[in-house]
């Protein structure tokens, strides 16, 4: 890899290279790495069919007739799970259900990198659990998973994926406590789960390369973790602008499935 003077010198070569020679630049940054930490958003899920929550075509623009009433967020909510579960599992029944939804080419290259020791870890922002069905092993999903639920009782029942899905209520409950069940999801409202947390910052804090993607990095907590990055090669693909655009080396405003492919393990 080419050798630059300082972190300015070395963004405004990498932001001048365009088409093929961006490629090039991104398999070498790949090839040079050993720690590569990949930190997705929902758009990493969007090539599988997967709505994300705010775009103009996203889940919560797309609200059935039902939930108009209720302001999106609060849908996906501490509050409405507790105060109105009936309207929390309804909604969560119609359009968080993705267990038939495949993986797409990025979650395989991602699985692929892990196999072949060059990355380290995946932290994502979405509950599909599409990369541990596509094979990847290290895993910190910071934002909890739609594959796991456990009854709200002092025991924490865990209870199998399709549990809320397939239960005959309104409001599902543990056939062993008769307490309440949910989903291992963070909703808002709620803390980040403290082990995520934990292992997503010590896998960033000791990555030498950061891939990010598909989000917008505007949600926080969880954007500001790729703060934690001191690294050399920084890389954002996402179809828009994000406010680290400029602080990155390489941006790709592109397909992620088509950028990801590009790379070879």
């Amino acid at each position: 890899m080419m050798e630059f003077h300082s972190a300015r010198e070395r963004r405004a070569y990498y932001h001048g290279l365009t088409g093929e020679e961006k490629y090039a630049a991104l398999q070498e940054m790949v090839d040079a790495s050993a720690r590569i930490v990949f930190f997705g958003g929902a758009g990493v899920s969007t090539e599988s069919g997967i709505p994300d929550f705010r775009s103009k075509d996203g889940l919560y623009n797309k609200p059935d007739v039902q939930f108009q009433q209720y302001a999106p967020e609060y849908l996906l909510s501490h509050d409405c799970l507790f105060d109105e579960p009936k309207v929390f599992f309804e909604f969560y029944r119609q359009k968080l259900d993705v267990r038939s939804v495949e993986p797409n080419t990025a979650h395989y290259k991602l699985a692929e990198m892990e196999k072949a020791g060059k990355l380290s870890a995946i932290v994502t922002q979405n509950i599909d659990g599409l990369h541990e069905k596509a094979g990847s092993k290290t895993v910190y999903n910071i934002h909890g998973t739609t594959f796991r639920n456990y009854c709200t009782g002092r025991a924490h029942h865990e209870l199998p994926a399709d549990f809320i899905v397939e239960s005959g209520e309104a409001v599902p409950h543990c056939p062993i406590c008769g307490r309440m069940v949910r989903p291992d999801v963070t909703l808002y409202g709620e803390a980040l789960p403290e082990d995520a947390v934990d292992g997503a910052v010590r896998a960033i804090r000791e990555a030498d390369m950061l891939i990010i993607a598909g989000t917008s990095l505007t949600v926080y907590p969880a954007a500001s973790f790729v703060r934690y990055f001191g690294g050399e090669n920084l890389v954002i693909i996402n179809r828009d602008e994000t406010p680290m655009d400029r602080e990155a080396d390489l941006v790709f405003h592109e397909s992620i499935g088509k950028v990801m492919e590009r790379i070879h393990v």
